[in-house]
């Protein structure tokens, strides 16, 4: 291996922290006395900055000798390389990089048009979809209800997003997707009313496009989450095709077999619920009727959950995921918190639920305070958010309302406790992460950490926060013991060879742009299609190659809270 110099792929902006990595087996290191240094070198072949490495550390999951070298100082836009040398001898070097103003809102765009590509059953024109332009498919508008329901009759569940790379559509993924999306979504419009603020900001970012873009996306997949809803309150929990389907296009998976709708749960329907109370808050001054509508659904399905507590997600899984979750306490946590901040009184609560005195729900704001002093007791955060675990979007509706501020006050305390944990964790890991461990989908977990970091930020201002959000970020981008930046289409080293049927088989060299890849997996789940991991250790788990499911397929749930992280490194 030698020596590797581990650096965001993409670049830095002028102002963010700029810290890169010099990795080394230990038989490549000489010994006592070895002290490297390094150069940053402009494109033309300037020397612009030198200082020592520092830090020497041993990765637990690499086996990897780690230094640190830090060019914050390098704040000119332009192109350059790091060089790391000790006495005249060069031990590496990286490709060239940018400084920019434009890299952290181009990817943020990037990441954000991904959503557009996923869309399902519409048809995606070459002016907007360029290259990757397909026509309508799986327009879903007309499907059965799969035989475990004992159901006749069809269903409407045309549009939503394709979750990730298969042609499946979930109601649980789509929720903590939206949720995500959302928190990005409020406080862009919390950032274009405050005073004093021009746009663009700045020449590489129009805020309230990207805003009027972020919510054309959200609604699209709010609209079919509202035809995915019974008319019981209840929601059903995913459409799929009857088998996995083979690397084919849409239309062929259209023509080759039919899809089905399969339902209700009680996480679906919770899902459903925080989602679409929360899209209340964010379409109120944009569409007030749609906006109401969201809310009157929120609460039917709130209610339908408390009616049936505890109703299994749907075991058959063929042909799709089956985001198996038989805990509902943290759904139930989430989607009072969200109702509590939508809800002005119980009068209010119980007319949009359209149920009057014979709601079971002992409609009042109070009510729900008890409920959810209840539910802190049992639902504690965790270092971030996924599908699985979804209590912190309770925690954060908790510390963004402003009707009850001991609420408040205890949801923020306990979000910086989790902050200050994720910077404690990222201070002892060779690469600044907070990870326990390499899991599916690990760079779904590291952007979420990310996103911790900045909305504990908003309320409790830290550079600290700040700068290790940036640091994780940079992990995702190329500075990682694969060397590999996740996102497609953003650097020289993104995947070329997605675990995504559209990808594979649209005809096109290049990969949809702005797609993130699950990452480095230590349990290697797809050992039986042998792909060609770059190391025995767990820190290499990551290959770029199709029959990688277990580490380079991508999924919506990854890319939210990368768009939302990209979101505040732009704009807070």
């Amino acid at each position: 291996m030698g020596f590797k110099v581990r650096y965001n792929h993409v670049g830095y902006t002028p102002v963010s922290p700029k810290v890169f990595l010099l990795a080394a087996e230990p038989a490549c290191v000489p010994g006592k006395g070895f002290a490297p240094a390094f150069e940053v070198v402009s494109q033309s072949g300037s020397v612009v900055y030198t200082a020592a490495m520092s830090g020497q550390k041993v990765c637990d999951y690499t086996d990897e000798f780690i230094w640190k070298g830090d060019f914050s100082p390098v704040r000119e836009p332009g192109r350059y390389k790091v060089r790391v040398t000790e006495g005249e001898k060069v031990l590496s070097e990286s490709h060239l990089f940018e400084v920019s103003e434009g890299i952290a809102p181009e990817l943020l765009r990037l990441t954000l048009k991904s959503f557009y590509f996923q869309r399902s059953g519409v048809e995606l024109p070459a002016d907007k979809a360029g290259k990757w332009a397909r026509p309508a498919a799986h327009l879903d508008d007309c499907i059965e209800f799969h035989p475990s329901m004992n159901r006749e009759g069809t269903w409407n569940a045309h549009g939503g997003w394709y979750d990730a790379g298969d042609y499946g559509k979930y109601i649980v993924n789509g929720g903590v997707s939206l949720a995500t999306l959302l928190l990005a979504a409020e406080f862009t419009e919390k950032k274009m009313a405050a005073p004093g603020i021009c746009f663009p900001a700045n020449r590489s970012m129009d805020l309230p496009l990207f805003r009027k873009n972020l919510l054309d996306e959200i609604r699209f997949e709010l609209e079919f989450f509202l035809r995915m809803q019974d008319t019981d309150g209840g929601v059903f929990f995913k459409v799929s095709p009857a088998h996995w389907d083979g690397f084919v296009t849409p239309t062929q998976s259209d023509e080759s077999q039919k899809r089905q709708i399969l339902g209700k749960s009680t996480t679906s329907t919770l899902n459903f619920a925080g989602a679409l109370a929360q899209a209340h808050r964010v379409f109120e001054s944009v569409d007030s009727a749609f906006a109401q509508q969201c809310l009157r659904a929120a609460i039917r399905a709130y209610a339908w959950a408390v009616e049936n507590p505890d109703v299994t997600y749907p075991h058959n899984t063929e042909g799709s995921g089956g985001y198996g979750d038989d805990r509902y306490d943290d759904e139930f946590f989430w989607a009072r918190a969200m109702l509590f901040r939508e809800v002005c009184d119980g009068v209010k609560f119980c007319t949009d639920c359209e149920r009057g005195s014979d709601c079971k729900l002992s409609p009042s704001s109070g009510n729900l305070r008890d409920l959810l002093l209840r539910d802190m007791e049992k639902c504690p955060p965790s270092l971030g958010l996924d599908w699985r675990d979804t209590q912190n979007l309770g925690w954060i509706a908790l510390a963004l309302q402003s009707r009850d501020l001991d609420l408040q006050v205890r949801a923020r305390n306990t979000l910086k406790v989790v902050a200050d944990e994720i910077v404690r964790l990222a201070g002892e890991d060779a690469y600044g992460l907070a990870l326990r461990r390499f899991i599916w989908g690990s760079n779904g977990d590291i952007a979420n950490h990310a996103l911790t970091l900045f909305l504990v930020n908003s309320w409790s201002p830290s550079s600290t926060y700040v700068d290790c959000a940036k640091r994780m970020l940079d992990f995702i981008f190329g500075k990682n013991p694969v060397e590999r930046c996740f996102v497609s289409g953003a650097a020289w080293s993104s995947p070329k060879f997605l675990h995504h049927r559209i990808c594979h088989s649209d005809g096109i060299d290049e990969p949809i742009p702005g797609l993130v890849a699950g990452g480095i997996n230590a349990d290697r789940q797809d050992m039986h299609r042998f792909p060609h991991y770059p190391g025995a250790q767990p820190g290499f788990s990551y290959t770029d190659e199709r029959v990688s499911f277990a580490s380079n397929e991508t999924a919506i749930n990854w890319n939210a809270p990368l768009v939302a992280a990209l979101y505040f490194c732009v704009c807070e």
